[in-house]
């Protein structure tokens, strides 16, 4: 789960004055999902386009230590983030975002809740995925009711909505009929039917579609190695003539990457737009990269040549998750081979839109994934578990 389920700080380490603003309102954005990928990289641009706001992190109280040491690193890269975050300790999981009356008080100055936190692993059981993704989601909009002042809920949601649709899934598409692949994209299709149900009764709100994360594109820094990475890894553990399960049409099949930095660019600059208000966007790469052409990309880069090994879909995943240690010696999450085959395309239409002329634009896979690469050879120490 992205940290910002819940909450982390004791009191007393409150900074909700804007320096300098003495006098005046404040106003204040609320951010679940904080210290996690997203959060922790979104969070500074907010408050730089936002002078006189302040932000109200919502913190899972195990994440506190990690959360404070996250705004000291942020303050001391973006010194006008110096005194204006706040930790308070709460849980989307539990009634009233497990918040003290001492702590909810406070948010009648909120005017934004920003929504990142959600369980994002794929393997995830459906209970913990239900209680996160949507009974939180449930809590958050609760408490976009009653803020007296709310003038936007940003959500993020992700492609993965679509299930596994065949075809192009817009924007404005979500109910189609299909079918999920695992209780993470379930659960994230539930919780943005309720998000839509809100803005019907009207809850101002937009509404992000993610593709699948992966590091910055100039940096390669990631929290995590998944989605992709599993592939890579699979790569790296065998010999200069690497052997890859070809499980459907790889020139056919298009994988949904984007660089975090895009995600980044993108939220902080549609999230001010008035024409935002009310749309969503789906925050991938219009011209993804076909399953083969990740593959190549990544053996040229590692010094490999792949031999594809035509096999069974169903019979490959059902091995690799029924074989003791067959997932840990590949490298290889059962869950990861639905991608393989998956044949939903997303149109951008609203992002590209709306992006035109801001200078915000989703680079080509083969451009930065090299320092993906690059990054991952040098922080072994990173793994493939989420913080939960």
């Amino acid at each position: 789960m992205d940290p910002g389920g819940a909450a982390g700080e004791q009191p007393g380490r409150r900074a909700s004055a804007v320096p300098g603003s003495e006098g005046i309102h404040v106003d204040a954005l609320l951010m679940t999902g904080f210290p996690g990928f997203l959060g922790s990289a979104l969070l500074p641009r907010l408050l730089d386009r936002r002078p006189q706001t302040r932000a109200v992190c919502l913190v899972q109280p195990q994440h506190a230590a990690t959360a404070q040491r996250r705004i000291d690193e942020i303050a001391a890269a973006h010194p006008h983030t110096r005194e204006r975050i706040t930790l308070v300790p709460g849980d989307i999981t539990r009634r009233g975002l497990g918040l003290s009356a001492g702590h909810r008080a406070p948010l009648d100055d909120v005017t934004e809740v920003f929504h990142l936190a959600a369980v994002y692993d794929l393997a995830v059981g459906v209970d913990l995925a239900r209680s996160v993704n949507i009974d939180g989601t449930a809590r958050v909009l609760d408490l976009c009711t009653s803020l007296p002042a709310l003038s936007r809920l940003q959500y993020v949601s992700t492609c993965y909505v679509s299930g596994r649709y065949d075809g192009v899934f817009t924007e404005d598409a979500l109910e189609e009929g299909q079918e999920f692949l695992n209780h993470y994209e379930s659960t994230k299709f539930d919780a943005e039917v309720l998000v839509r149900k809100a803005m019907a009764d009207g809850v101002p709100a937009t509404i992000y579609r993610p593709g699948i994360v992966v590091g910055d594109s100039t940096t390669g820094a990631t929290q995590k190695y998944d989605g992709p990475y599993f592939v890579a890894t699979f790569l790296r553990r065998q010999a200069p003539v690497a052997v890859l399960p070809k499980l459907g049409d790889p020139d056919a099949v298009v994988v949904s990457l984007v660089p975090r930095d895009f995600v980044i660019d993108a939220f902080d600059t549609l999230s001010v737009l008035d024409v935002s208000r009310g749309r969503t966007y789906a925050l991938a790469d219009p011209d993804p990269p076909t399953v083969r052409e990740v593959a190549d990309t990544f053996a040229a880069h590692l010094g490999k040549r792949i031999v594809w090994l035509p096999l069974p879909h169903g019979l490959t995943r059902s091995a690799l998750a029924e074989v003791p240690g067959l997932e840990r010696l590949a490298g290889l999450p059962a869950e990861s081979l639905d991608y393989f085959v998956t044949p939903t395309r997303y149109s951008t239409t609203n992002t590209e839109r709306d992006l035109d002329g801001t200078g915000v634009t989703c680079p080509a896979f083969s451009t930065y994934a090299a320092t993906l690469l690059d990054f991952m050879r040098a922080h072994p120490e990173i793994g493939s578990a989420a913080m939960v």
